[in-house]
């Protein structure tokens, strides 16, 4: 029966994971390398995020560090406040959220509805911008606040591990079989945690890395961008370049093309960073052999991105050379 082939899940936390690989058909019409996608959007609030947020709480709340109703802090404009507040609802934490004026306004409203605290930092650091004064408030938070506990998404050795079983995942689905995995870099928390397991298990795949242009992960100076969810304005404490086989930068306009791609020949709604992969993806296929076996990420849900990215008013009044994406026809 249909029944017996469903999962199990006791709470909302176990239901984070075992997301489904999409074979990729239509963005791709004219490539003979297979394309394959990890629908991490269908994590329960929407994104890869969930799988960091539960693993480092768990751990935690295991080995004694944090208790039911200590308060949890995180400098996250993202997903990973929204991963951390589901989790902190269901296992009885407090949650404060530390964001900048970048949020988007839906992830702001989301993260209210879970019930947790957000904590504005208006002026950026002149060294790091709004991250290094968004991680200056957690400190002082977490000097002022009794019980009070720091997820530290850029440097929990739990972050890395937590997507361990991700990659494990993917490696069951395709029996082994990945040539290439296509990775969004940010705090390189997911990126590593792939690198690492690659290594351990001796595996031939190998990983590409896709950062921002404006990023300093791979070098570069700091510059502003309009798209969150990757890249970074400080070096990230996981990053071991070693490990990755080749690195790309994506700008802005490359993620919001990636992402109107993906939505007009897959049906797949997803979020800037994924976009960024997209292109990454379209610009380096000519150096992937036919028949290889290529892995990238759908990492969040679009929806946070309805009054930017799918917003061809938006991208005009940012973007005011580029043609009407409505009236384009971008594809493969």
């Amino acid at each position: 029966m249909i029944l017996d082939r469903i999962k199990n899940n006791h709470s909302i936390i176990d239901a984070i994971g075992d997301t489904p690989l999409i074979h990729l058909h239509k963005m791709f019409l004219d490539s003979k390398i297979n394309f394959y996608g990890k629908l991490e959007a269908a994590n329960p609030s929407g994104s890869l995020k969930d799988r960091t947020s539960a693993f480092i709480l768990q751990n935690a709340l295991e080995e004694g560090r944090i208790r039911p109703g200590d308060t949890v802090i995180e400098s996250s404009s993202g997903n990973m406040a929204l991963g951390l507040a589901q989790a902190c609802l269901y296992l009885k934490l407090k949650l404060i959220v530390v964001v900048d004026p970048h949020i988007n306004k839906h992830t702001e409203k989301l993260l209210l509805a879970y019930g947790a605290k957000i904590e504005y930092v208006t002026k950026p650091s002149k060294e790091g911008g709004f991250l290094a004064a968004r991680l200056d408030k957690v400190q002082e938070l977490l000097k002022a606040i009794p019980n009070s506990f720091w997820t530290n998404q850029y440097g929990n050795p739990d972050n890395p591990l937590a997507h361990h079983k991700t990659i494990e995942e993917i490696m069951i689905a395709l029996e082994g079989d990945v040539d290439y995995i296509f990775v969004s870099a940010s705090t390189c928390g997911t990126l590593m945690g792939y690198a690492d397991y690659i290594l351990e298990n001796n595996l031939k795949t190998k990983l590409i890395a896709v950062d921002a242009k404006g990023s300093v992960l791979f070098g570069g100076e700091a510059k502003k961008r309009l798209i969150p969810g990757h890249g970074a304005a400080v070096p990230s404490q996981f990053l071991r370049k070693e490990r990755i086989y080749d690195y790309l930068a994506v700008s802005d306009l490359d993620c919001i093309e990636g992402c109107w791609s993906l939505l007009k020949s897959e049906g797949i709604l997803c979020g800037g960073s994924t976009g960024g992969v997209v292109t990454a993806i379209k610009k380096y296929s000519a150096k992937i052999d036919d028949s290889s076996n290529c892995v990238f990420l759908l990492c969040d849900k679009g929806e946070r991105y309805l009054d930017t990215i799918y917003n061809p008013d938006w991208i005009q009044a940012n973007f005011p050379d580029y043609k009407s994406i409505e009236n384009s026809e971008i594809g493969w």
